[in-house]
């Protein structure tokens, strides 16, 4: 239990009859003696109140423990409350879905509901945890529409038990492709869905995982029958945001409130207290139902980036892969070169005669593409790319190969691209949503 500790430090600690997991003070220090991994054996590991680990010489300090403390990792096992509503959680990793092992030092994912109320103790007053799906353990860059699938699945077994909703952890960098797969593959939605992840590892004391947590709780017993995003909505603790799971994007590498609505107000602000302030009214309700997962999807799509001086030869590259669509992440009002050098123009062209659809969206992400606008516009219209709207490029392109999934013909193609399925289309942008 004392291993990589000096022999100095071992022999004081079990005379003391002090063991790794107790609660202690070390000079002015208070916390929990940590196991040790690596590094100087003569420096004690203690983890403060506010969740960060520091390091304190051995030589010369006082060390006593405090009465009283029963050891954390040895605890009595926390049980959920099984009249409060039920909420289910499906853990795909991150984390959000792991906890502090104080036996080893290290973070392990969590295994059973039991084990949340250890980090976010809230939570039994809130709501009764049913069960925490493990489908898989994956980063989310690692992640595919096959994982989307079986996302969805299994959100819709559970949805149509007796949970009120069910919650999603998930890695930040592709929890917003997750959100809107699973905003168009979940049909008939009766209940909320809620995708949730964490900035700041559970170690740190500026952690994120444990309010987002419970907002998204909040959200899973709320009336809002929508997939949504649940983070940070400031810098601070204040309160969560919900985002439509179409309308939302992650606008930074690392802070808490990375995650910003697009076109469109979020639906609610969440407050740790359980207080949510509906602030966009255009959404679903909740009501009853069979919740259906229609999984269809064509993985062969390409999300291509216009710039100058880009290269329209590399749409034949995937078109000789056997690549089904394109969405193309044009500048501006949906822009490509036309007169440039290296037009665009007749490889779009060529590809849409070949029977394969072209979307065009923008890379500004604020604001809609315009096929009339400009002369060049007109241009690219007439080829027959499809202007999708406000659509959000990563939005696009989940979409369009759930659409390929379900039709083939090119006019069919371009109807359901430019249907408003999961409110990924804004009809009217409220001007108060940019840079929300």
């Amino acid at each position: 239990m004392y291993e990589n500790y000096s022999l100095a430090i071992q022999k004081f600690l079990k005379k003391g009859k002090i063991e790794i997991g107790d609660r202690i003070s070390v000079n002015e220090y208070e916390g929990v003696l940590m196991p040790k991994s690596a590094g100087d054996p003569d420096i004690l590991v203690l983890k403060l109140d506010n969740g960060y680990n520091i390091g304190i010489a051995f030589k010369g300090v006082k060390i006593k423990k405090l009465k009283g403390e029963e050891r954390i990792f040895k605890a009595k096992k926390p049980e959920f409350d099984k009249t409060k509503p039920p909420v289910a959680i499906i853990a795909t990793g991150g984390t959000i879905s792991s906890k502090i092992d104080y036996s080893t030092g290290g973070v392990r994912a969590l295994t059973e509901p039991s084990e949340l109320l250890y980090n976010i103790p809230e939570l039994f007053h809130i709501a009764n945890v049913t069960g925490i799906v493990r489908p898989f353990t994956k980063m989310s860059e690692d992640m595919n529409y096959a994982d989307w699938q079986t996302l969805a699945e299994i959100i819709a077994k559970e949805l149509n038990k007796d949970n009120k909703g069910v919650i999603v952890t998930h890695g930040t960098d592709t929890l917003h492709y997750t959100s809107a797969a699973l905003s168009f593959m979940l049909k008939n939605l009766t209940k909320p869905v809620i995708l949730v992840g964490a900035q700041r590892s559970t170690d740190r004391g500026s952690s994120d995982a444990g309010m987002n947590l419970i907002c998204s709780v909040h959200v899973a017993l709320s009336n809002i029958a929508e997939v949504g995003i649940c983070m940070h909505g400031t810098m601070n603790d204040d309160y969560c945001i919900f985002s439509r799971g179409t309308k939302v994007r992650k606008m930074h590498s690392t802070r808490r409130d990375a995650f910003r609505p697009m076109n469109e107000l979020p639906l609610a602000k969440i407050w740790p207290s359980g207080n949510i302030e509906i602030t966009n009214e255009n959404f679903k309700k909740r009501s009853e139902g069979k919740v259906i997962a229609d999984t269809k999807f064509e993985e062969k799509v390409a999300l291509l980036k216009v710039y100058p001086g880009s290269e329209p030869s590399v749409m034949d590259y995937f078109v000789k892969k056997g690549y089904k669509g394109f969405i193309l992440e044009a500048t501006a009002l949906g822009h490509v070169p036309v007169s440039a050098k290296k037009s665009w123009i007749p490889a779009i062209k060529s590809t849409i005669e070949s029977g394969i659809p072209v979307i065009i969206t923008t890379q500004s992400l604020y604001g809609r593409v315009d096929p009339f606008v400009y002369s060049n516009l007109r241009i690219l219209a007439a080829t027959g790319a499809i202007f999708a709207e406000d659509m959000l490029p990563e939005t696009a392109y989940v979409k369009l190969g759930w659409v390929l999934g379900h039709a083939k013909k090119p006019e069919e193609i371009k109807k359901m691209m430019l249907t408003n399925i999961a409110g990924e289309i804004t009809e009217r942008i409220d001007p108060r949503a940019f840079l929300y």
